[in-house]
């Protein structure tokens, strides 16, 4: 049971569970009304292969972060620094989940959704690991686009991105999340910079200091805010899941508002731990609102979709 700790570790499984609740909120967005056997199929196939991608994503950023992480408060108890685990077993390891998940994917998914989660892998696992986070203060910026794409994936495995109007809606949910990432890491690097500049990786607080990182913060998110408004006026949703957004938004600028000055050292991970409450509960509130706008029948104030 210990080496199977291990392991699992590896996964980051409290990270990978936010990643695969997107993809899943971006699977049942894509359908309308009950989804039928394919779907059901599909969905549940996509799921597997998706977790298992992003578990072989995780692992191995932890081979290629090992010296990093050691240097690290929050990462010095991984199972490679501390040597439960040897690389080459986490290399086997991340190696046999990447290999499973293109299988599933490809095989009983469909090729879409295989080609854009092994991006997506290739993105976090080897673009953003190895080049991005040591080379630039805009590291999580850029490699955020890895990071943002769940949803697509999600609801790539469950239409084959074969409609006309599919990418648009697929690819608003991606943006919501690329749009969330920088205020979400940058509260956490605030917090923990002494410990990316003692691994001497050039997180923002670290190049440009805390003030510059907290007003980056505060521009990033008043930035989510209209975001987030985007799938209500593109009639993706209705005006409840607006009314969840912008009071989830008006909380989270208070946070980044309350920042500028915080009152004690430990707020930025308060700022950090609701943001993914924040982006936890928008999602749902864009499951709640899809199920609900049948109902409600919303007018969008603009159509993607051509009107009949």
């Amino acid at each position: 049971m210990s080496v199977i700790r291990q392991y699992w570790s590896l996964t980051k499984p409290r990270v990978v569970a936010l990643i695969v609740f997107t993809a899943l909120v971006g699977m049942l967005l894509a359908i309308d009304g009950m989804p039928d056997a394919q779907q059901l199929k599909h969905g549940a196939l996509g799921f597997l292969g998706i977790w298992l991608a992003a578990s072989s994503a995780a692992a191995i950023n932890q081979i290629l972060d090992a010296r990093i992480d050691a240097k690290m408060a929050r990462t010095s108890w991984r199972p490679l620094v501390v040597g439960q685990l040897q690389p080459w077993q986490a290399l086997v390891f991340a190696l046999a989940l990447a290999a499973l998940s293109m299988t599933v994917l490809a095989v009983w998914v469909n090729t879409i959704t295989a080609v854009l989660t092994f991006a997506s892998l290739i993105g976090y696992a080897i673009v953003y690991t190895v080049f991005l986070k040591r080379a630039t203060p805009q590291n999580i910026v850029i490699g955020g686009v890895a990071g943002a794409a769940p949803p697509l994936l999600g609801w790539a495995a469950v239409t084959g991105m074969t409609g006309e109007w599919d990418w648009p809606y697929a690819l608003l949910l991606v943006l919501i999340i690329f749009v969330w990432t920088p205020p979400h890491f940058w509260a956490l690097a605030i917090f923990r910079r002494d410990d990316y500049a003692r691994a001497l990786v050039p997180m923002l607080p670290v190049t440009h200091g805390v003030t510059y990182t907290r007003w980056q913060i505060l521009f990033y998110t008043v930035l989510l805010v209209e975001v987030t408004v985007l799938p209500c006026i593109f009639g993706m949703s209705g005006f409840f899941y607006l009314g969840g957004a912008l009071v989830l938004g008006a909380v989270f600028l208070w946070y980044a508002w309350r920042l500028l000055d915080p009152p004690d050292e430990f707020f930025p991970m308060r700022v950090f731990n609701y943001s993914i409450v924040y982006l936890m509960a928008l999602f749902a509130f864009l499951l709640a609102d899809h199920w609900l706008m049948p109902l409600l029948q919303p007018t969008a104030l603009i159509e993607f979709a051509p009107q009949s």
